[in-house]
């Protein structure tokens, strides 16, 4: 099965990011990287999103199209970044957003066949 796990960041994650040390920082990176590298038999894809600031929003629920900097919602949480897994089944994404090491809320989602 093909999920994509959606990375999540609070305002307080973020927050506490940049209140760490560059040495601390560059060890919470270290562990994000270990993480990618165990798992890199099954990423297909993925990758950082810039920050939310920079989001387009197109909104077409209206007799015309609307356009809007900025994101479709604000929020205290911003979809971060992505990857597109392929793995057995669920339980399977399941164990590896539960050993992520890095922002605190992973939404997984099943892709279309």
């Amino acid at each position: 099965m093909k999920y994509v796990l959606l990375f999540v960041d609070t305002e307080q994650f973020h927050a506490d990011l940049q209140a760490m040390t560059p040495d601390d920082r560059a060890r919470a990176f270290g562990l994000v990287d270990a993480w990618v590298a165990e798992h890199r038999g099954v990423i297909r894809g993925g990758n950082k999103l810039q920050d939310a600031h920079t989001a387009t929003t197109v909104r077409l629920d209206g007799p015309e199209p609307v356009v809007t900097d900025g994101p479709f919602v604000e929020g205290k949480e911003v979809v971060s970044g992505y990857f597109e897994i392929e793995v057995a089944d669920l339980d399977e994404a399941l164990r590896m957003a539960k050993s992520w090491p890095g922002c605190p809320v992973i939404e997984i989602r099943p892709l279309e066949s």
